[in-house]
C-alpha cells in the first residue's frame, strides 16, 4: 500500500489542481527532447528529469526499457535513427536524469536488488528513498542538490515524467517542479489515476 498516495489524495480535496499536468503526451515516444519544448511557450529551464518507471518507459515489474523505446530505426520515413531513451540519455546525461519509481528502490525491494537491475540495464541512477511518490519530493531535491554536476539549483528546473496522476503529477506539483503526463503508457492504462 502506498501510505504517502493515500496521505497526500486529502490535498485535493483542497486544492484539485495538483493532479494536472503542465504537459500532456500519449507515450514515451512523443516526449519531445528537450522536454523545455513540452511547455509550450513558458519555456522552462530544465536541468533534470526524472523518470517514473512502471508503465512509463518499461513495462509494469520488469527492469529492461520497453524494446519501441530503445531500438534504433533506420528505415524511418525521414531516414532518422529513433531512440528515444537513448536521446534523453545524450540531452539528460548522469547527473541530469534520475529514476524514481515506487517499487525500486523503495522498501518494496529492500536489498535494492530490482534498482540495481534497473541501473544496470539503463544506466541511470535509481533514486533510493524511504517515502513514496508523491511524497518524495524532498529527496528528489536533496538527491540533485548534492549529486555534483547536477546544476540544479530549484524544483522548478525539474521535470518529472510519469503515468500516474495522483503519484507522479502530483509530485511534481507538490515539489514546484514540471508535470509531463504520458496518457497511454506501455500497457493500457484503465485507472491513470492511481496504480
Amino acid at each position: 500500500m502506498n501510505v504517502s498516495a493515500t496521505l497526500n489524495a486529502f490535498r485535493l480535496i483542497r486544492n484539485p489542481s495538483l493532479c494536472l499536468p503542465h504537459a500532456t503526451v500519449p507515450t514515451f515516444n512523443d516526449l519531445p527532447v528537450p522536454l523545455s519544448a513540452a511547455f509550450a511557450t513558458l519555456k522552462p529551464d530544465i536541468r533534470a528529469v526524472v523518470l517514473d518507471k512502471d508503465n512509463c518507459f518499461a513495462v509494469p515489474k520488469e527492469s529492461v526499457i520497453h524494446k519501441p523505446y530503445s531500438v534504433r530505426v533506420l528505415n524511418h520515413p525521414r531516414h532518422l535513427v529513433y531512440d528515444k531513451f537513448r536521446s534523453l540519455l545524450t540531452t539528460y546525461p548522469s547527473p541530469h536524469l534520475l529514476i524514481v519509481s515506487n517499487s525500486a528502490g523503495t522498501s518494496s525491494d529492500p536489498s535494492c536488488g530490482e534498482a540495481n537491475l534497473l541501473f544496470s540495464a539503463t544506466s541511470v541512477p535509481v533514486l533510493r528513498h524511504s517515502t513514496k511518490k508523491p511524497g518524495c519530493g524532498s529527496q528528489i531535491l536533496e538527491y540533485f542538490r548534492n549529486t555534483p554536476g547536477s546544476q540544479v539549483t530549484s524544483a522548478d528546473q525539474i521535470a518529472v515524467v510519469g503515468d500516474r496522476l495522483l503519484t507522479d503529477v502530483m509530485l511534481a506539483n507538490l515539489m514546484g517542479s514540471w508535470a509531463v503526463w504520458l496518457k497511454d503508457g506501455v500497457v493500457e492504462n484503465r485507472n491513470p489515476v492511481s496504480g
